[in-house]
């Protein structure tokens, strides 16, 4: 057990140091502004660039993995919707939040950092993979969904180009993009730029899980609404036992990749949901509350993954 607490130790206690530093300082939330600038834009398309450029082609065209990561969200997705839709009579923008906050996972922030302290560089290929197709999914539901809600005011032409562009020019796609194409043209970057990259690379995890800290720090919570228990149990652990269960049925993973599907599954709610919520002035005090009750859980919940996995009580495969 003391292995799993010195793996996760370091990185909740990043997160715990930025949420006290925030509580002390008491600094506007624009002054994060900047770190997430370079967190976003900078350190981890440069973390992606570099793993993936180095990774063998052939393995980063893995669909059946990423259709069974990526769907298992999709289904999470579907049922937190679908149960908010008919308890709500029709409630489309309400149901889409709820959904997000029960599916899309901080694949961002958290996932790149504690795959590899975890797993290894090995896991940035999959990370990675989850991240650009998960996304891709998010980002097409969520203004679409609002689009049928009545609540974007957009015409259809305009959502569907605002949509395209999300997903075309996010700094993590791109960085994704062109770590594949260098994968591919087997290209390496020259002795200094390599250098740079790996400095980049190093600032990414603290820097995200620090900013992180801060920003739960500055959205405090007043109660815990009752919606949050359902949410907290289809993110923390119905999500990632559906992963682990379609993955072991869909194909034969290493136990790396694998691991790091059902890992980054098991994640807490990603801070975008509450952005996305934000953006469209639907349940935002609840959309916070969601990030930082399943925050706070997956201390717990993502310990005991983490213990399971490294003492091999998770099978690395379910049907061998």
């Amino acid at each position: 057990m003391s292995d799993v607490i010195g793996l996760v130790l370091p990185f909740f206690g990043l997160i715990f140091v930025g949420f006290v530093v925030a509580r002390i300082t008491r600094q506007p939330v624009e002054a994060l502004g900047w770190m997430t600038t370079f967190i976003v834009y900078v350190a981890l398309p440069a973390l992606f660039f570099q793993l993936l450029a180095k990774t063998p082609f052939e393995r980063l065209t893995e669909w059946s993995y990423i259709f069974g990561a990526v769907f298992s969200t999709f289904v999470i997705f579907t049922v937190m919707f679908t149960a908010s839709f008919i308890k709500g009579r029709g409630e489309i923008a309400e149901s889409t939040i709820k959904g997000l906050a029960s599916a899309y996972g901080n694949i961002g922030y958290m996932g790149p950092g504690l795959a590899l302290l975890a797993f290894g560089e090995e896991a940035a290929v999959p990370v990675a993979l989850i991240f650009c197709f998960e996304n891709i999914m998010h980002f097409t539901i969520a203004p679409m969904l609002m689009a049928l809600a009545g609540d974007e005011p957009r015409p259809a032409m305009k959502v569907a180009r605002y949509v395209i562009s999300k997903i075309v020019f996010h700094p993590f796609i791109v960085a994704t993009a062109l770590g594949v194409l260098a994968a591919y043209v087997e290209f390496r970057p020259p002795l200094p730029a390599e250098r740079l990259l790996e400095y980049l690379s190093r600032a990414a995890a603290p820097c995200a899980l620090f900013a992180m800290g801060v920003t739960l720090a500055l959205r405090p919570l007043k109660r815990v609404p009752r919606e949050m228990a359902p949410i907290a149990v289809l993110k923390l652990i119905a999500h990632p036992l559906l992963c682990y269960v379609m993955l072991s049925w869909i194909g034969d993973f290493s136990p790396v990749w694998l691991f790091s599907a059902v890992l980054l599954a098991a994640l807490p709610t990603a801070t975008n949901v509450f952005v996305i919520a934000q953006q469209y002035g639907v349940w935002v005090e609840r959309a916070s509350a969601s990030v930082l009750v399943t925050t706070c859980v997956s201390v717990v919940t993502v310990t005991a993954l983490l213990y399971m996995i490294q003492h091999g009580i998770l099978p690395p495969d379910l049907f061998p």
